[in-house]
């Protein structure tokens, strides 16, 4: 009896993560720092689309999220210098935090969904930005360590080099991506791509409709948080712009660059969205004039997201 052979993807899928890592034994500082802010905002993005690709919801708010575990992790971090205490902490308050605002916003739909969560987003914002008792202010939170990552009792491991606290990252986001992976193709997740092709029929199968987008709205929640929490550890600084809405049109963009309909099309799109932003800093610094120019080519070029080009090869 025969075992059936790998794949070429998955081939590829374990050179890549091999590839990922041995990357700090081959490169310097700055690419260990773009390929984190890369998968910063994979997560980010694949949280995104779980709302927007899987169950058709298009939330403007995510940045509020983000803030929320970035300095929910920041404060924490300031407290008791425990990295494990840091991210879990802000994970946990930015999806008390969506679970809270999604019993609101996914009573509407459509544009009104939308800017709801874009009004809820910029709340956040506000508050990032008055509250400066706790927030900093414009000047936000300085000086937060990379504390070690310690349980008590069992382990401590510090990741002050920027090299360890990579480790870190990649091995969260994996996490993440594969958790993603497995909860789109569970009955979770083909339930919430039902309801977006036909709200109407989901409600006559029986599904209750607004507590499935509630779910998949405080996942999404949970998702930033996460990306927001591995942050303030990397930056060693946390500040109000990261609640603004222009932050909530990174992982848009990303999910648009990649494709919608793939499930690797954020991490994809979030891997564009880092090395077009780079190169064209290069050369100007006009570079969101021409980072637009770039994403619309792109975009009307495969409405269906890069990824698309791999999916019309298969068939």
């Amino acid at each position: 009896m025969t075992g059936r052979l790998p794949s070429r993807s998955t081939i590829l899928l374990v050179l890549l993560v091999l590839a990922l890592f041995g990357l700090p034994w081959v490169v310097g500082r700055y690419p260990i720092y773009l390929a984190m802010q890369i998968l910063i905002l994979a997560v980010f993005s694949l949280g995104f689309n779980l709302l927007f690709g899987y169950t058709g919801l298009l939330s403007f708010g995510q940045a509020g999220f983000f803030a929320v575990g970035a300095y929910g992790c920041a404060k924490i971090l300031l407290a008791v210098p425990n990295l494990f205490l840091g991210i879990a902490g802000g994970v946990v308050l930015a999806g008390v935090a969506a679970l809270l605002l999604g019993m609101l916003s996914v009573r509407h739909t459509r544009i009104y969904f939308s800017m709801l969560t874009l009004a809820f987003g910029m709340m956040i914002f506000s508050i990032a930005w008055k509250w400066r008792d706790f927030t900093g202010g414009d000047d936000g939170l300085v000086g937060i360590p990379r504390a070690p990552l310690e349980i008590p009792g069992l382990l401590s491991i510090s990741v002050a080099t920027m090299e360890r606290y990579y480790y870190v990252v990649l091995v969260l986001s994996l996490l993440a991506i594969l958790a993603m992976y497995r909860l789109v193709r569970s009955p979770l997740g083909l339930t919430l791509q039902a309801i977006r092709d036909s709200e109407t029929r989901a409600a006559f199968a029986g599904v209750p409709v607004r507590k499935y987008r509630l779910v998949a709205f405080t996942i999404a929640g949970i998702y930033a948080g996460l990306a927001g929490a591995l942050l303030p550890p990397l930056e060693n600084t946390v500040t109000p712009p990261i609640a603004h809405w222009s932050t909530s049109a990174e992982p848009v963009l990303a999910t648009l660059l990649g494709g919608v309909h793939a499930f690797a099309g954020p991490i994809v799109g979030a891997f564009l969205f880092f090395i077009i932003k780079d190169i064209i800093v290069r050369f100007t610094e006009y570079w969101l004039i021409w980072f637009g120019v770039i994403v619309v080519a792109l975009v009307m070029g495969f409405p269906g997201g890069v990824m698309s080009i791999f999916a019309k090869r298969r068939t």
